[in-house]
């Protein structure tokens, strides 16, 4: 496979919408990869072919935070990055090689930062209380503590002793930790100091029961900021609006929307900050049936497109006959009861006091239908200004809680603005927390389909569904991005490609050996996904620890035992255990092969993860964080006319080929048209064409195709003209191909039309 595509520049243009990107490169910066390090792979990234870089967050962050998710000042550029000066001089480096940026912003949270007084807002509130102007920017119920803000950094429950205030500093010392002194409260006998402050600090347990200030999930390092407020989104946007006027940022990825209290009330108060130039997603989880509210974005970060490529390359009998063996050999529920079970341990455990506040809100009657009602919703979250409920949940709600408190709470989150945006923050919150935090953990037949976004219960998509998907996507969300591995995925796409293989082939799992059949299970697809990597055994162990604290069955992250533990690194299975067969390499090909093809051809805005343009094979973060590698020799090896070597030259040689078209030929990538193959193998090829002058096939299924004797006369009508093959030394092809001819070799192909158009 080799790449055949010039690299000349034509950016792409939209008159109805924002212009987007053609592409994204998703960089992690952070103190070790910097604005300079990104800055020296801009010659290689503009080769590779994308439009945009990619930039996790750049604000003021915690010192030494690996993510900057963790923001403690929106007015500065992140001093460890290299600060501002670093990304005007990134932007214009960038700006010389035909690249523009994207940043990730944070509109939701800051962090609670250690030490406090790195976040300036929360240091003057603690100090003032609600008479600071900064009061208006946390979401605090002053009530529910007593006219205290509780503050659960303590390693264990205080003891008065151990406090002592500092008046010429104005601070309250615990051991390393400082909190501001009220003004007049310095000379008070410590008992009376304590209870004088605007704060309580308090054992970190204690934020599960008592917490008093709306944070992001569970992590009550991480505060609520209330952008609803104009006051406050000017404060906090400011440095990114300046950047953005002067031209540094050209895009705009929206974390955790669902997190606000008015999703579109920010969205449409950002949009006119930005102006329509300014191409923003969101990132938002749609359920397989949820369509993105018409908001004035370009679309969502892309999990919705993960779900449908994957899904695509999943054999549904195949999911099915591991669902039952897993079942069988774990003796664990179905996904629906492991789903429900979840909902209600994390919302009466993880996010009791989230519950007790809207108890409160909704009164002791109605308290009941509060929490089936967010058990039993059935996606993220509602949003301000819909005219109903989802009427299934309402249902499901009404037989435990009762009809008539179940339309109650129906009433207040229709009618009362302020309830109703804090159920829908905490359903969020518990959508997130219960199900990719905890059932997607405990629910393990096919670990490619316990992903952001994804549907374990129903993993696998029928060509029809996924065409009927790219065909919306083209016609009402063009703009969108789309996306296979993130920072946030538990497993890349490499790894997915592999373990979704076993579906085509369950008696692949065998029985694992080890006490507790769950982890020997999700040992054994966690290794069969990761394959041999340099240092396998501490990473799968690392992934495996993380699982088993999520899962929370035997441990959890707040309530550890060291025993089990323990024993976690006793299921890594050994090299000689895991041979991987010949056909279930070959099912992993063609399913890498082909999910990066119809990523890159499809409808929407691909985005690539750093080091994902080859193969990339991660486990879930800490470990698909880490740094970056750029085949940069690798390329120009494959540029100046080498063949492809294995499976990761292949899918460079592809994401490039593909990468330069969007970017040189961005009008070939409009509209969409679904191609269907005939004979006994059609329900094997997935093609469609970009009707401008491309084509795209792939194999889905393949160790079932070659179960079946191959593609035999099985054929594809291509559209009319003389079309090309960019992977397999230009072959033409016209009419009707047999697929055993244009799947011979590679089992993609990607065809361009002779004479096309496909410019500007």
């Amino acid at each position: 496979m080799e790449s055949a595509v010039p690299a000349a520049v034509a950016p792409a243009s939209s008159a109805a919408r924002p212009p987007a990107p053609t592409s994204t490169y998703r960089l992690q910066l952070r103190p070790e990869f910097p604005f300079a390090a990104a800055e020296a792979a801009v010659p290689y990234l503009a080769s590779l072919g994308v439009s945009h870089l990619h930039l996790s967050p750049v604000l003021e962050a915690v010192p030494g935070s690996a993510h900057g998710y963790d923001v403690t000042d929106h007015s500065r550029i992140r001093a460890e990055l290299g600060g501002e000066p670093g990304l005007r001089a990134l932007a214009a480096v960038a700006r010389t090689h035909g690249l523009g940026l994207v940043l990730d912003i944070v509109p939701n949270h800051m962090a609670v930062p250690s030490p406090l007084r790195l976040n300036r807002p929360l240091w003057e509130v603690l100090r003032d209380g609600p008479a600071s102007p900064y009061a208006r920017w946390f979401d605090i119920d002053w009530t529910a503590g007593g006219g205290q803000v509780l503050l659960p950094v303590l390693p264990g429950p205080p003891e008065p002793g151990a406090f002592t205030a500092d008046p010429d500093y104005g601070v309250l010392r615990h051991g390393q930790l400082e909190f501001p002194l009220r003004a007049g409260t310095a000379g008070l006998a410590l008992p009376e100091l304590l209870a004088a402050q605007w704060y309580r600090p308090a054992w970190w347990r204690d934020a599960r029961t008592e917490l008093n200030y709306r944070r992001f999930f569970t992590i009550s390092e991480l505060i609520g900021v209330r952008v609803e407020d104009p006051e406050v989104f000017a404060a906090t946007h400011a440095k990114v609006l300046e950047l953005v006027r002067d031209g540094v940022v050209e895009g705009l990825r929206i974390d955790h929307v669902d997190g606000l209290a008015d999703p579109e009330g920010y969205l449409r108060r950002l949009r006119a900050a930005v102006g329509e130039g300014c191409w923003v997603v969101v990132e938002k989880i749609l359920a397989r049936q949820e369509r993105l509210p018409l908001w004035p974005v370009a679309g969502t970060t892309g999990y919705d497109a993960l779900l449908r490529v994957d899904g695509v390359f999943t054999d549904p009998a195949g999911a099915a006959d591991l669902a039952r063996r897993y079942t069988r050999f774990t003796g664990t529920a179905d996904w629906e009861e492991t789903a429900r079970a979840c909902a209600r341990e994390v919302l009466t455990g993880d996010l009791a006091a989230e519950l007790a506040a809207l108890e409160r809100a909704a009164g002791p009657e109605l308290a009941p239908g509060v929490r089936e009602l967010l058990i039993a919703y059935p996606v993220y979250r509602p949003y301000p200004g819909e005219p109903e409920l989802s009427a299934r949940a309402l249902a499901e709600a009404a037989a435990p809680a009762g009809p008539d408190a179940v339309a109650g709470v129906r009433e207040l989150v229709l009618r009362d603005p302020g309830f109703g945006a804090r159920f829908a923050q905490t359903s969020a919150a518990l959508r997130a927390k219960s199900l990719e935090d905890r059932a997607f953990y405990r629910h393990a037949p096919l670990l490619s389909a316990t992903e952001v976004g994804g549907d374990p219960g129903q993993p696998a998509l029928s060509p029809a569904e996924f065409h009927a998907y790219c065909a919306a996507l083209d016609r009402d969300w063009p703009g969108s991005g789309t996306v296979l591995s993130t920072h946030d995925t538990k497993r890349s796409a490499d790894v997915r490609a592999r373990i979704s293989a076993l579906s085509q082939t369950p008696e692949a799992m065998g029985a694992p050996a080890g006490a507790d059949p769950q982890l020997a299970w999700v040992a054994r697809q966690t290794a069969l996904g990761l394959g041999e990597v340099p240092e396998r055994a501490r990473r799968l162990e690392q992934a495996l620890l993380k699982a088993v604290r999520e899962a929370a069955l035997h441990t959890s992250w707040t309530d550890q035992d060291p025993a089990y533990e323990a024993s976690v690194a006793e299921y890594v299975p050994d090299p000689e255990e895991l041979a991987e067969p010949a056909e279930l390499a070959a099912a992993a090909r063609a399913n890498l092969l082909g999910m990066t093809l119809l990523h890159l051809a499809m409808p929407g805005v691909p985005e690539v993860y750093q080091g994902a343009e080859t193969e990339y094979r991660a486990l879930v973060d800490p470990d698909n964080r880490r740094p970056a590698r750029f085949p940069r020799e690798t390329l120009a090896r494959l540029d100046a006319g080498a063949g492809a070597r294995g499976q990761a030259e292949e899918k460079l040689a592809l994401t490039a080929a593909l990468l330069r078209l969007r970017r040189d030929r961005p009008a070939l990538f409009t509209g969409y048209t679904p191609l269907s193959a005939r004979g006994p193998a059609a329900e094997h090829c997935l093609a469609f064409a970009r009707p401008a002058g491309l084509v795209a096939a792939a194999t889905r299924l393949s160790h079932r195709l070659a179960g079946a004797g191959g593609w035999r006369d099985t054929t594809l009508t291509l559209p009319p003209g003389r079309w090309t093959a960019l992977l397999d030394g230009g072959a033409a092809y016209e009419g009707e191909v047999r697929l055993a001819q244009l799947l011979s070799d590679h089992p993609v192909a990607l065809l361009l039309r002779d004479g096309g158009g496909g410019g500007e």
